[in-house]
């Protein structure tokens, strides 16, 4: 049949509106209707609803901690210490652990009521059960006490996107230990730069994994990581890619097979380690565009607080639900595909790519009855290109919500969604970031979709449009900024002592009327006048490439090790149509030639080093690099130049250590017109 002829839409044009009977059935409203009735607090739609929980937010996160009954050891001091930014304290003197509010469903999940549906490239689906996640989580985490592991030590990960892997953050996170996670594709410098930050005491390590119908052996890396982190006392080995395959020969590995063959451990005698309000749950790892990515701490309860309110209220999760979204598990994504349990729904694993066929994950979403299916933009696009209309092909008919994360979605996908997967489909799109573990923008079932606009701000996300010199915005495009604390802020950088780093990343730029620090996110965000948000990429130096952000100075201490390179820089542009487009400007030594070997040379030592996502779609040689008088490159107005902003609002020459550095830019952008409106390469990492 092929796809419905395209009609035209734009930004802003009305597409979906809920039935009142999704509406009415959504949790935001059935907490509205808690609210009235035992707070007394009577909101006549969501835009009320979020008013008053950014104008009044202790009462509004008491009610969310009231609303799921967290379950605490003692009760807490006060909600918030103070409306001050960072190192606002939440609900201190709690005693809380995430993970025992994850398996919570498990107390009244029938024997055979499943939690995930996980599949590979070369496995077909299988299930599990509540009661067997949970079994297995207490087992797992029963012996990595056994071994040790206690409160506060770090436990990292180098696993793909299966069972195991949840089961490990659970486990880690059941005890109080700390977990951090990096993706298989990572290469071994990107690992080293992370985990050698936190110093950890056990890794969670798999064999390889398949992408595309390729495997990639993994046994000589983790090798060479963990020879890089001394501290590591334990690796727990996984035959991923060959069951039973034997354990290698590197010092102080143990089987997973052999810590899971341990006897069971019953609900009742297991103990959650509950901990205080600023114990770390997790240490995430966002760009490093100066120096070592950021080591980003959260803590239990704020995560919790957050994610509680997140899923049931923006996504709309329930215990019937099943929720799939494409991620692998060095992506923030992931965490937040394993908070799904926190409402009871299931999810989907899916470890592999994304199009291996084409087709391969909207087969998925039918076979499991997926009701939240989610992708990057880049994804969409890929579909679109190639025609594929699968409402055609599948039964899609139990999903309700389409979720559209990790870069700025277009009118033009929004409209796709519609026109190749179903005409009742409530179509979201959100933004927020590995450093709240959240989104700040995003859905709610209540309100009408509209062409390429993100529906609302969150509740308790203070969002705001503002001027660089601090005046509210609106339908015009300025900072994301967020004006009061949130729980899900990090607790800390690790080993950021003095709190500089952490200072630096966000509260640098902006102050309140009384001098204190404002949440800058390094986004370009639109707020109109009906509450509808627009995200225009970032506003700084970052690279957010396929909904993954990449730090610059990763990109650096790669590249300029290639003999032949004396400097370099790097931008990703945002392009019309959600495509990106990502040049890497070389300086060259004297005599070197620049060739297709040096080029691929760079590209297989950003490969090794740090992953495929970080190698350029074009490499141009050029004679200077832009710096400042301060000596800093000079990404962020090369980034606004190539996206077609003029000079005088882009850079200023008096402010250059090497003015004429700048034309040859200049006339990049005016010239090279076959760069903008060409789509990266997608097709590895959609």
């Amino acid at each position: 049949m092929g796809e419905a002829p395209k009609e035209k839409v734009i930004e802003g044009q009305l597409l979906w509106t809920p039935r009142e009977e999704f509406k009415n059935n959504s949790n935001v409203t059935q907490y509205m209707e808690w609210l009235r009735i035992n707070r007394g607090k009577d909101f006549a739609d969501y835009d009320a609803l979020w008013q008053w929980s950014v104008t009044d937010i202790e009462d509004f996160w008491a009610s969310i901690w009231d609303y799921f009954k967290i379950e605490s050891s003692t009760p807490y001091k006060q909600v918030l210490d103070r409306r001050i930014m960072p190192n606002a304290k939440w609900f201190e003197g709690s005693l809380v652990n995430y993970t025992e509010h994850l398996l919570r469903h498990e107390r009244t999940a029938k024997a055979d009521e499943q939690v995930f549906h996980h599949l590979t490239e070369t496995t077909p689906l299988a299930h599990m059960t509540w009661h067997e996640l949970a079994r297995q989580v207490r087992i797992l985490a029963t012996q990595m006490r056994t071994l040790g592991v206690k409160p506060g030590d770090r436990v990292v990960s180098y696993m793909p996107n299966v069972p195991e892997t949840a089961i490990a953050m659970m486990a880690t996170t059941a005890i109080g230990a700390v977990w951090s996670s990096a993706a298989p594709e990572f290469g071994v410098k990107t690992v080293i730069e992370r985990f050698s930050q936190i110093e950890p005491k056990l890794m969670f390590a798999a064999d390889g994994y398949r992408f595309g119908g390729k495997v990639f052996r993994r046994e000589a890396e983790v090798r060479r990581i963990a020879s890089e982190l001394p501290t590591l006392e334990r690796i727990v080995w996984l035959p991923f890619i060959e069951a039973g395959n034997m354990v290698p020969d590197i010092p102080h590995t143990i089987s997973w097979s052999q810590l899971m063959s341990h006897a069971d451990v019953s609900r009742e005698s297991f103990k959650f380690e509950r901990v205080p309000y600023d114990h770390p749950l997790w240490v995430v790892f966002s760009s490093g565009t100066t120096g070592l990515p950021k080591a980003i701490v959260h803590s239990h309860v704020g995560v919790l607080l957050e994610h509680q309110k997140l899923m049931h209220f923006q996504l709309d999760l329930k215990p019937n639900s099943v929720f799939f979204f494409y991620t692998t598990t060095g992506w923030m994504m992931w965490n937040l595909v394993m908070a799904s349990l926190i409402t009871g729904s299931s999810a989907v694993l899916y470890d592999g790519s994304p199009a291996f066929p084409s087709d391969l994950l909207w087969k998925v979403a039918a076979e499991t009855g997926a009701t939240s299916f989610g992708a990057s933009p880049t994804f969409v696009q890929m579909m679109e290109k190639e025609g594929l209309v699968p409402s055609q092909k599948y039964d899609l008919s139990k999903m309700e919500t389409m979720m559209v994360a990790g870069a700025p979605s277009t009118p033009e996908t929004f409209n796709w969604c519609y026109r190749s997967v179903k005409k009742d489909l409530w179509v979201t799109s959100q933004s927020g970031g590995t450093e709240i573990c959240s989104g700040f923008v995003g859905a709610t079932p209540t309100k009408s979709v509209h062409a390429g606009e993100i529906q609302t701000r969150m509740l308790g996300m203070d969002v705001h449009s503002w001027s660089d010199d601090g005046k509210e915005l609106v339908d015009e495009v300025g900072e994301l900024v967020v004006t009061k604390p949130f729980p899900s802020m990090p607790v800390y950088f690790w080993k950021d002592t003095d709190g500089k780093r952490y200072h630096d990343a966000y509260f640098d730029t902006f102050k309140d009327a009384d001098g204190n620090p404002i949440w800058r996110h390094g986004d370009f965000i639109k707020i109109n006048k009906r509450g509808g948000c627009y995200i225009y990429g970032r506003s700084d130096s970052t690279l957010n490439r396929y909904g993954v952000r990449i730090g610059t100075a990763e990109i650096y201490r790669a590249v300029e090790q290639v003999e032949g390179v004396a400097d370099s820089l790097i931008v990703c542009v945002e392009l019309p149509g959600g495509h990106f487009f990502m040049p890497l400007f070389l300086r060259l030594k004297p005599d070197v030639v620049f060739d297709d070997v040096l080029q691929k040379k760079i590209s297989a030592k950003l490969r090794e080093d740090c992953s495929p996502r970080h190698v350029p779609d074009r490499m141009y040689a050029i004679e200077q690099i832009p710096y400042t008088l301060t000596g800093k490159k000079m990404e962020v107005p090369i980034r606004k130049l190539l996206m077609g902003w003029p000079l005088e609002k882009s850079a200023s020459r008096d402010a250059m250590m090497n003015p004429t550095s700048i034309d040859y830019f200049v006339t990049f952008a005016q010239e090279s017109i076959d760069y903008q409106w060409r789509p990266s390469d997608a097709s590895a990492n959609a």
